[in-house]
């Protein structure tokens, strides 16, 4: 894989990893409680740096799989990042249109992952908290949770409770806030099988996994040719925007994009807006997710976001 990246571009420094983890968990408790399951996990990834002067890009990208890796697509995908950014251009400035690759989605759903969680209903902290059965997000985002589906599988939760499928939020309306059992009992909806301890020593606390945004209809190349001026997110630095949807963050690795095509790699350049409002604005998913960890997530294109550059 490194091969192939340095045969094209040969200056670039790269280094990666791979792992394969076997993972088996049993949980026995006094009330005859036994239960047990084993899961596989395969994950990749490479980074590279790239130094030019005193222009310096870094590209990281990887996968993480349940049966098998494809390194091959890896490479390529950082060979089309390192063709993007050969050329620095000035970054488009104001309220444009923001692509945001599956690597940076997962700045707007985990806001979306917190303000489901029935300990944050129940503590008056979600301001989702009242709107069961409403329409919160553009109609075309549908979130689920699948237990048995990708890298990691969770057939029971830490309290012992099966695990299911589950739709929270369908066509844009919430259905359900996802709980372990002491959250469920005080809201009077009962346990989701959601109830995950950080560590042995910690009671369970409503968590989710295998969060799972539903694909749309475009691929990035289609989702790209919508834009007639936009910024293309790639990766971030910064936290995220937390349960009030707020954030500022700097684009580590971002692309202008001009009637439709990518016209070079953007520096010095910051986007800032809402969760809440990006995703009622909300303009195409595309159709080819990827995990990062338990997230699986399509490309997003978002408006009502404003980015501020320097222009060099």
């Amino acid at each position: 894989m490194i091969a192939l990246i340095r045969e094209v571009f040969p200056d670039v420094i790269c280094n990666g990893e791979w792992d394969y983890e076997i993972e088996s968990t049993r949980l026995i408790n006094s009330l005859g409680l036994d239960c047990n399951h084993t899961d596989t996990t395969l994950s990749g990834y490479i980074e590279i740096e790239w130094v030019r002067g005193d222009d310096f890009l870094n590209i990281s990208d990887g996968q993480i799989q349940r049966d098998s890796l494809d390194p091959k697509k890896v490479a390529n995908q950082i060979l089309q990042r390192l063709r993007w950014a050969e050329k620095n251009v000035r970054p488009s400035i104001g309220r444009v249109p923001i692509l945001f690759t599956a690597k940076a989605a997962d700045l707007l759903w985990s806001t979306i992952s917190a303000v489901l969680n029935g300990k944050q209903v129940l503590e008056g902290a979600s301001p989702w908290s009242d709107r069961l059965g409403e329409l919160v997000t553009n109609k075309q985002i549908t979130i689920s949770q699948q237990p048995q589906e990708g890298p990691f599988s969770c057939p029971f939760d830490d309290e012992g409770t099966p695990t299911r499928s589950i739709v929270f939020i369908q066509n844009g309306i919430l259905q359900l806030f996802y709980t372990d059992r002491t959250t469920g009992r005080l809201l009077g909806s009962g346990t989701t099988g959601n109830g995950l301890s950080p560590d042995l020593g910690s009671y369970p606390t409503p968590e989710l996994f295998n969060f799972i945004v539903q694909p749309g209809e475009r691929s990035l190349n289609e989702l790209t040719a919508m834009l007639d001026d936009g910024i293309i997110v790639d990766q971030i630095l910064g936290g995220g925007a937390g349960i009030s949807g707020d954030f500022s963050i700097n684009v580590e690795l971002g692309y202008r994009v001009r009637r439709g095509e990518i016209v070079g790699r953007v520096k010095n350049t910051m986007v800032a807006g809402n969760v809440y409002t990006a995703l009622r604005q909300l303009v195409a998913l595309g159709n080819d997710g990827e995990w990062n960890g338990s997230c699986y997530t399509p490309h997003v294109v978002v408006e009502g976001l404003s980015t501020i550059g320097r222009i060099e």
